[in-house]
């Protein structure tokens, strides 16, 4: 009887580990950065954040897709804001013809692709996608 009592605990802690570790979210180290030969240099965070938020056009934004958890990080760490409070700042904008929302790349590799060929844009992507097509402004 004090065997199976004991079993039934592992197996409970065991279980209770598990879950624990499936629910723990991995952040990814995030930079945001522009293209190579991009003159933007020396942005803070604040400036970063008015543009991903439409409050400034000294560069365009670029976000990743809706379901990346990039995207949320970025959002929280460097605006503020959740991604979804900012999509509806940008719906508000585009409705009213006062801007345009960010145009979106599916992942780090494509959104770095872009950046490194337009100088005027800015985006975030993983730390570890970056390599000399990029110049990072900021990493929060």
């Amino acid at each position: 009887m004090y065997r199976a009592t004991k079993k039934r605990r592992h197996a409970r802690l065991a279980c209770l580990i598990a879950a624990l570790c499936a629910t723990t979210v991995a952040h990814a180290d995030l930079i945001v950065v522009v293209g190579a030969s991009s003159s933007a240099a020396g942005m803070g965070k604040e400036q970063i954040a008015d543009i991903f938020l439409g409050k400034s056009t000294a560069l365009t934004p670029m976000d990743q897709v809706e379901s990346s958890p990039l995207r949320e990080e970025f959002y929280t760490k460097v605006t503020g804001k959740s991604a979804a409070q900012a999509k509806a700042i940008w719906s508000k904008l585009a409705f009213t013809g006062k801007g345009t929302p960010p145009k979106e790349g599916a992942n780090s590799a494509e959104s770095k692709k872009a950046l490194a060929a337009n100088p005027n844009m800015v985006g975030y992507i993983e730390k570890s996608a970056a390599d000399s097509s990029v110049k990072t402004l900021l990493a929060p």
